[in-house]
Formats: structure tokens, sequence, C-alpha cells
């Protein structure tokens, strides 16, 4: 609904996952059951890290997608030299800016029509979470 209409077969998500780089990666979302609910991907742009997801829309508003974001940027500070962890969104998809704001993120700005959505330039919002704001995993358990 807030994003680009892409339609894309099963196989070929399950292709983007087998065959990633380190500069664009996906990971799916997982319950504990081991049913598959979403993706989480991240790309890197320069010195960060930009990170994306989505969830099938039955699995939504129940917490999954924010603890999903928790453990990957826990996953990205703990693994990786970097400083900033970005997200955009659409201006109208509140559900997602929840998700950011519940996993740390501040809101940064507007970005002026950054997206065509369904035949209209959309508004999107830029969020980000740095190192230092970050300090410490939220949900991972470091065991030594």
């Amino acid at each position: 609904m807030y994003n680009p209409l892409v339609q894309i077969s099963k196989e070929m998500v399950q292709r983007i996952i087998k065959e990633s780089s380190p500069d664009l990666q996906a990971f799916i979302i997982e319950k504990k059951n081991k049913t598959r609910i979403g993706v989480i991907v991240k790309a890197r742009l320069y010195e960060l890290l930009e990170i994306g997801y989505f969830l099938i829309p039955s699995e939504r508003k129940k917490g999954f997608c924010t603890e999903a974001v928790k453990i990957f940027v826990d996953f990205l500070f703990l693994s990786k030299q970097i400083v900033r962890i970005q997200a955009v969104t659409n201006e109208k998809n509140l559900g997602s800016q929840k998700v950011l704001e519940k996993a740390g993120f501040i809101k940064e700005g507007i970005v002026r029509k950054m997206m065509f959505n369904r035949g209209d330039w959309r508004d999107c919002i830029l969020f980000s979470i740095l190192r230092e704001e970050w300090k410490e995993p939220k949900i991972l358990k470091i065991q030594l």
C-alpha cells in the first residue's frame, strides 16, 4: 500500500536471499514456530547502512516487526564498524514509523517526492539511529 507496486515470486525472493552480497542482504523474518512472515533487508550506502522490511498483512500489528528491527539493529552494530543505520518510510505509513521509533530510531526529516507510488510522487520520512544512541543490545543476549 505504501511502496511502489512490485510483483515478485516466492522463488525470486528466495534467490535474492541466497545470492545476497555484502552490500545488499536480505533475511527472512520467522516466528518461533518457523512460520515465515516477512523479510528484512540491509543495503550499504557509503559508510552507512539502510534497512527496510515488510510483513505479510495477517502478521502486522503484533510486535513482530519491531522485534525484528531491534534484533537487526543489535546484529548490525555488534558485527559491523558502522556509526549509522537509517530507514525511509512513506509519510502515510504510520505503522512503520511506530516500528522505527520503538526500535530507537529518530525522525530526521522529510525527503520530498522520493517515491512514485500508485500514480503520484510521495514524500517519505528519513529515520536513523546512531551507534552512540544505541549504546548496547536491546534484545540479543551475549553469551561469553
